[in-house]
């Protein structure tokens, strides 16, 4: 391993580590996409009574509704408090690869609002009259699902963190993107609910989230060289 890799894995886990760290001093923020997932799902059987063969329906795009807002709703944050603080100056003359650091932020973020999400939604699907069958699909679908969240959300973080009241952009910018995901992780969990194979939704989760990775670092950090600039 050369020295220069060995430097940029220092620079990336030093820069997740931050991250976390900065996230368990405001635990409040930690908790805030958890309480906003847990109280939409519990207000929907209100809103649509309380049939339960209903609620067994429609319970999986509750569900991933629900996570989508929930995660999108710290969206902002991801590179919001450098931008102030002058940490993105210091990202962007870094000699680790750019791209490689935005990796780390949208680890961070998944870290702290995707997977918390993942571990809840299990008994939240069982209130919702969710089978059994599906419980296991449903986790895998966040699992898969909410990464990819975070990885587009960077970009349109990376677009508008310059801007001084980007939130309501960032949202317009980022949910129609989220339309694919949206679409086959619910199928994958009521193909389950039915008792059909959901393989084909997961792989095409699992391409989705590939592709995420693989091609979101770059563009978010150009996105985020341009808003520098422009600032």
């Amino acid at each position: 391993m050369s020295v220069k890799t060995a430097q940029s894995i220092e620079s990336f886990v030093a820069l997740l580590k931050r991250d976390l760290l900065l996230a368990s001093r405001h635990f409040s923020e930690v908790v805030q996409p958890l309480l906003f997932f847990t109280m939409a799902v519990m207000l929907f059987p209100l809103g649509v009574g309380p049939d339960a063969e209903l609620l067994r329906i429609i319970a999986a795009g509750i569900l991933w509704v629900a996570a989508l807002f929930a995660s999108s709703s710290v969206l902002d944050k991801m590179f919001r408090e450098d931008f102030e603080d002058g940490a993105l100056e210091y990202l962007l003359l870094s000699p680790t690869p750019l791209p490689l650091l935005v990796i780390a932020k949208c680890l961070a973020h998944w870290l702290t609002t995707g997977l918390p999400l993942v571990f809840i939604a299990p008994l939240l699907g069982l209130l919702l009259n969710l089978s059994f069958e599906a419980v296991p699909l449903l986790v895998l679908s966040l699992l898969v699902g909410t990464p990819t969240i975070s990885f587009v959300g960077a970009v349109g973080v990376g677009l508008t963190v310059g801007l001084r009241r980007g939130g309501v952009l960032l949202t317009l910018l980022v949910l129609p993107l989220y339309v694919p995901v949206l679409i086959f992780a619910t199928g994958a969990v009521q193909a389950a609910s039915q008792g059909a194979h959901a393989y084909g939704h997961l792989l095409i989760l699992l391409s989705m989230l590939v592709l995420a990775t693989t091609l979101t670092p770059f563009a978010a950090a150009s996105a985020l060289r341009i808003s520098a600039e422009m600032n």
